[in-house]
């Protein structure tokens, strides 16, 4: 009597059961000879897994366009940041500058006082030891003397009152100074006050006769005035 399992599948039951053999063997049993090996069909890519890999790159192509315009925005910030501390640096030492400026400015007059006082030999004692203290404290805040005998003529930092000719000399030169003049820095606090010598035969510079035309009419207003005032 025969085993119903000991007997091979029907090709009914093979098509029932919906499973597909397939002969892998190299050699032929019917024949003995080696088969030829067919190609394995290709797998195709799941779609599903190149969708998802192009959604990685567009995010990180637009990551990393965010990061480039935050990066930017904050070089630009950090530009600013920079003038603007450049531009308050600025503004305090100007305002340093001014103050400075009015303080000094108000100290000339002690400051010709104590010069006349040392021309006249009366800056002696305690009084020498504070007009030192003081053209000391002056000097440390950057104040400056200047106007020397025999220094060539500037317009720009002196003030000619009187003006005459002489072959002594050449060019225009300050041959007096009636008054020193001070800066602090570049910032010429008061033009020093001279007499203005040339060399014979020069026509009067019109800065030099425009210097002059001004103490001319300013000294005519003060006879004016003390005529009337008489």
């Amino acid at each position: 009597m025969t085993d119903p399992s000991a007997q091979g599948n029907s090709p009914e039951d093979e098509q029932t059961s919906g499973l597909v053999f397939r002969d892998r063997r190299r050699i032929d049993p019917e024949t003995g000879e080696v088969r030829e090996s067919s190609p394995e069909p290709a797998e195709e890519p799941a779609p599903a897994a190149d969708a998802a890999s192009a959604g990685e790159d567009d995010e990180v192509a637009k990551l990393r366009a965010e990061l480039e315009e935050r990066t930017k925005d904050l070089q630009r910030v950090q530009a600013e940041y920079v003038n603007f501390r450049r531009r308050v640096d600025r503004d305090k030492e100007a305002l340093r500058t001014e103050t400075i400026g009015k303080v000094l400015n108000s100290l000339l007059p002690v400051l010709d006082d104590l010069d006349r006082a040392r021309e006249h030999g009366e800056l002696q004692g305690g009084f020498k030891a504070v007009a030192d203290s003081l053209e000391k404290t002056t000097s440390g805040l950057g104040l400056e003397r200047f106007g020397t005998e025999g220094e060539p003529f500037d317009p720009t930092v002196h003030e000619a009152l009187t003006h005459e000719y002489s072959p002594d000399v050449e060019g225009i030169m300050c041959t007096r100074i009636y008054q020193p003049g001070y800066r602090v820095g570049t910032r010429v606090l008061r033009a020093a006050r001279v007499a203005v010598t040339e060399a014979e035969g020069g026509a009067m510079p019109a800065s030099v006769e425009g210097a002059l035309s001004v103490d001319d009419a300013a000294g005519t207003a003060q006879a004016d005035g003390d005529e009337a005032s008489s």
